[in-house]
């Protein structure tokens, strides 16, 4: 799962460093708990972007449910987080959110103090370009028919389109929500992903 802001930066330019570093922080509160309440782990924050992994331990199936639960709950979250905040912003925040699962490796990377658990390959660089055209489809949510096939859900309600990616022999069908609130709710509320050895393993981004 990638997450990014939208006109975030054009929003913040005329605001106090204090009030740009306060918006974020509650931001990120609220998507980290949606990722981890829907059973994902949070990956990384990079500027006002979230990336986030699912099924590193239970597998394809149960980690694309709970990313798309994990959407979901972000896309309510923000909700709630703007309705706290309209008298603080100018205009409600935006967010677009890529879901697409696939092999990738996982495992401890990087250097000293900034050595973590994180996930490489197709599947990764996928979900990021999933989330950035979400943009040119004025869209809140774009999910990968793998993933909804793994999922186990039917999502031929929602717009569908076969789209070219930069480094893709294949086109890739997705479909497309104007809002993560229209995806069904889950039954119950996943599990946290146990916390998994460093050795590389197959996840869902």
């Amino acid at each position: 799962l990638f997450a990014d802001l939208r006109g975030f930066t054009a929003l913040s330019e005329d605001r106090l460093p204090y009030d740009v570093v306060f918006v974020l922080n509650r931001y990120f509160t609220a998507m980290g708990t949606a990722v981890e309440q829907a059973g994902g782990r949070i990956d990384k924050f990079t500027g006002d972007g979230v990336m986030a992994l699912f099924g590193i331990e239970r597998g394809v199936a149960v980690g694309s449910r709970n990313a798309l639960e994990a959407a979901r709950r972000m896309a309510q979250s923000l909700d709630e987080l703007n309705r706290s905040l309209k008298h603080d912003l100018p205009e409600p925040l935006r967010i677009g959110i890529g879901l697409h699962s696939g092999p990738v490796i996982v495992g401890e990377m990087g250097y000293g103090r900034a050595t973590s658990l994180t996930a490489i390959g197709d599947a990764v660089n996928t979900a990021s370009r999933l989330e950035a055209m979400t943009k040119e489809f004025d869209a809140q949510l774009i999910v990968s028919a793998p993933l909804a096939d793994h999922a186990g859900v039917d999502l031929s309600a929602f717009a569908h389109h076969q789209i070219d990616l930069r480094g893709r022999s294949q086109p890739l069908e997705v479909h497309v929500l104007a809002s993560a609130l229209d995806l069904p709710a889950s039954s119950a509320a996943p599990a946290p992903e146990p916390t998994p050895e460093p050795a590389g393993a197959p996840a869902t981004d």
